[in-house]
C-alpha cells in the first residue's frame, strides 16, 4: 500500500504577506486602489468628520471606497458579507490595509455619504476619457429603468 505525507487543513498558519504585491498591476483591484489613491480628489467626503480634536478616529473614506467598490464588483452588496471578506479574503485584506471595519460602519458610509459618492463618478469617467477607455459611442448604466415602447412600427 503506497504511503503518502501527512496533511491537515485544520490548522492555523502565520504567513507574511505584502499587501501591495497582491494589488498585481493589470487587475481589477489594482485599478480600484490606484484610482482612488491617486486620482480622485476624496476631500468631499472631509466635512461630514468632526474628530479633529477629540473623539474616536475614523475609518479612511479611501479605505471603505475600496472595499465597498471591489465587494460590488464580486457582486457582494451586503456590508455583513463585506465584513467577512475583510476578516478572510487576502485581496478584500489588501486593499483594506488589514483593516476590519464592522458592518454597520459600511452600511453607514454608503447611505449617508451618497451624495459625495455620486460626484466621484463623474471624476471615474473622467480619468477613463482621459485614459482612452470610453468609445464616444454609447453610454449606458445597467439598473436605470427607462421607459420604452418596443412596438414594430417603433424598433427597427
Amino acid at each position: 500500500m503506497p504511503r503518502f505525507k501527512h496533511y491537515n487543513y485544520d490548522q492555523d498558519a502565520m504567513v507574511v504577506i505584502n499587501y501591495q504585491e497582491q494589488l498585481q498591476p493589470g487587475t481589477f483591484e489594482h485599478a480600484v486602489h490606484y484610482l482612488i489613491e491617486h486620482k480622485l480628489d476624496l476631500s468631499v467626503f472631509h466635512p461630514k468628520y468632526r474628530n479633529e480634536d477629540t473623539g474616536r478616529l475614523a475609518y479612511d473614506p479611501a479605505i471603505l471606497l475600496k472595499i465597498i467598490l471591489f465587494a460590488y464588483s464580486k457582486g457582494i452588496k451586503t456590508s455583513r458579507e463585506m465584513q467577512w471578506c475583510c476578516e478572510t479574503n487576502i485581496t478584500f485584506k489588501a486593499l483594506s490595509c488589514d483593516t476590519v471595519p464592522h458592518f454597520t460602519t459600511l452600511a453607514k458610509f454608503v447611505s449617508s455619504h451618497s451624495d459625495e459618492i455620486e460626484e466621484l463618478f463623474e471624476q471615474v469617467l473622467l480619468v477613463c476619457h482621459e485614459q482612452g477607455l470610453l468609445g464616444n459611442e454609447l453610454f449606458a448604466i445597467d439598473g436605470c429603468k427607462m421607459p420604452s415602447n418596443a412596438a414594430k412600427e417603433w424598433s427597427g
